[in-house]
């Protein structure tokens, strides 16, 4: 039970942390990580294998 409670206190510090930016700022968001968003895998021709299915 203890390692229960202690795994779920790391889980939630850790979104308390990654989203401190985001609850104490306004205005602020999470970064964007998608693929179509990254300049330098648009400059290596790399695209979203979701945009690609047409092809």
């Amino acid at each position: 039970m203890k390692t229960v409670i202690l795994a779920i206190v790391i889980v939630l510090l850790s979104v308390l942390l990654l989203g401190v930016k985001v609850l104490f700022i306004k205005g602020a968001k999470f970064p964007n990580g998608h693929v179509h968003s990254s300049p330098a895998l648009r400059k290596r021709g790399i695209s979203c294998a979701e945009s690609d299915s047409g092809r």
